[in-house]
């Protein structure tokens, strides 16, 4: 096999009802004409939907089937070959307000029949008026929560905030949430698909139609004593690296390149997610530039070296999940 380097794939675009044309205009992508689209699945490795690298060795192939093929290459030794890859990454293109929304914990998960899901969201541009909702209001109890449903006031319940570009924030299983208009979300999480919607504010789905809710799920996995939490918000340093999430599923370090500074990353070690949030870095082994907005997967086999002409932001995760 020829030589390992970082691996791009091809984004996965999916319509949702509270999409926009923010992946075009902030990351310069062509999306599909006449689509409404909401997310862009960057790395993923489901049933219903699979990553397919766009170049290098593994040219054309499924993240599956590179796993099912060359495990001990992208993961390391002791990796089962048809073991799922344990992170999931998307874009979110937020323009109008996502439903309110939980994710099971995995003692409940189980039981409802899904899977535990915990997100890290790195906000990376908001319009002036962009807010994201997380957690419950000080003093509301799951009485007032259930009261406040059944009336469809349960805006009063729950802690809302204005972001800014740079904010992090860590959505465990069990934390009620919803992201509101404005936002162009990075998404890093564990390999789920399992959401339970609480309330969708009235709003119609794409085909006309009221979306399916799940309140008596959400009401068993909502963590009653998740009160009014707030972002990480650190300032942007050049030359300085951030700790931004650290979980039991994974690791996020923010890496903040100066002009010219070359960031190395050893083989041997781990599989990496490489995720470009500003700027733009080159891999000085194959001389290729990756542009904002670019997802890459280096693998455990893998030396990555790469270079930011101009300041750039690149967040790296690291899963845990691995064995």
């Amino acid at each position: 096999m020829n030589r390992l380097h970082a691996q791009c794939f091809k984004p996965l675009y999916q319509e949702r009802v509270w999409g926009g044309n923010g992946l075009h205009t902030y990351l310069g992508r062509d999306l599909p004409a006449g689509s409404v689209i909401g997310e862009s699945w960057e790395i993923v490795d489901r049933p219903e939907a699979q990553s397919i690298a766009l170049d290098g060795p593994w040219n054309g192939m499924t993240l599956r089937q590179i796993l099912e093929g060359h495990a001990e290459l992208l993961m390391g030794s002791g990796w089962p070959g048809g073991k799922r890859f344990p992170i999931l990454v998307k874009w979110l293109d937020c323009k109008s307000r996502l439903s309110l929304q939980v994710h099971p914990p995995s003692d409940i998960a189980e039981k409802l029949g899904g899977e535990p899901k915990t997100e890290h969201w790195y906000v990376a541009e908001t319009t002036r008026d962009a807010a994201l909702i997380l957690g419950l209001k000080a003093g509301v109890t799951p009485m007032d929560f259930e009261e406040a449903l059944a009336k469809g006031t349960l805006e009063k319940c729950v802690h809302s905030f204005r972001t800014q570009p740079g904010d992090s924030l860590l959505v465990e299983s069990g934390r009620l949430h919803a992201i509101d208009a404005g936002n162009l979300i990075l998404e890093v999480q564990q390999n789920s698909d399992t959401t339970y919607r609480v309330y969708d504010w009235g709003r119609l789905g794409l085909d006309g139609q009221p979306r399916q809710l799940h309140i008596p799920q959400t009401l068993q996995c909502i963590d009653y004593g998740d009160i009014e939490p707030s972002p990480l918000r650190i300032p942007e340093i050049p030359g300085e690296n951030t700790l931004l999430a650290d979980c039991a599923e994974f690791t996020i370090v923010r890496h903040v390149l100066s002009p010219g500074e070359t960031i190395t990353f050893p083989s041997g070690e781990c599989v990496r997610l490489l995720h470009l949030a500003k700027g733009a870095i080159q891999e000085t082994s194959t001389s290729r530039t990756f542009p904002k907005g670019t997802n890459l997967v280096l693998p455990y086999a893998a030396e990555g070296k790469f270079a930011a002409p101009a300041q750039a932001t690149l967040l790296v995760t690291i899963p845990k999940m691995l064995g």
